[in-house]
């Protein structure tokens, strides 16, 4: 990949929802929603403290976490839709 995230943020990739319900009716793309889960993709360095600490992330490469439904940036490289958000973003990270 080609973006280094700064600073306390990182590069995320929405995982795709499942586009059929339990029942078997298909949802369409455009009446479906964002899903509000991804993978990490890249990490920064950390927060800078005002006394010019860095504080270590507690997420890291392949993180499966869980954020806000419009929680972050979107932004498009080399064809695929990623998303840049602080580290503040993420309400959790899902366990394996």
């Amino acid at each position: 990949m080609k973006l280094r995230p700064l600073h306390d943020r990182i590069i995320v990739k929405r995982m795709d929802l499942e586009k059929t319900t339990a029942s078997g009716i298909v949802i369409p793309e455009t009446a479906a929603e964002k899903p509000d889960q991804g993978e990490v993709l890249a990490v920064g360095n950390g927060k800078i403290t005002p006394e010019g600490k860095v504080l270590p992330m507690d997420v890291k490469v392949g993180d499966r976490v869980l954020f806000g439904r419009y929680a972050g940036q979107t932004v498009k490289v080399d064809g695929e839709e990623l998303l840049v958000m602080h580290e503040s973003d993420i309400m959790a990270i899902v366990g394996k």
